[in-house]
């Protein structure tokens, strides 16, 4: 069930992705909600995701 979760958290960010704000709502939502190892799998997602969206780059902050 946890997998699907941090699934569902990535297609959510996906989705969201065109709005920097709610992007960074549910970047904070997924921090709080995954777990300590798939916080770390978010990190290198978000990594990936953002070098064909530079826009968001600055909210790995909140990941941190």
């Amino acid at each position: 069930m946890a997998r699907a979760i941090f699934e569902y958290t990535k297609t959510i960010l996906e989705k969201v992705s065109f709005d920097k704000n709610i992007f960074k709502r549910e970047l904070a939502k997924a921090n709080k909600l995954l777990l300590p190892h798939e916080r770390q799998e978010l990190i290198i997602w978000f990594k990936k995701f953002t070098k064909a969206k530079p826009e968001l780059m600055d909210l790995e902050f909140i990941l941190v």
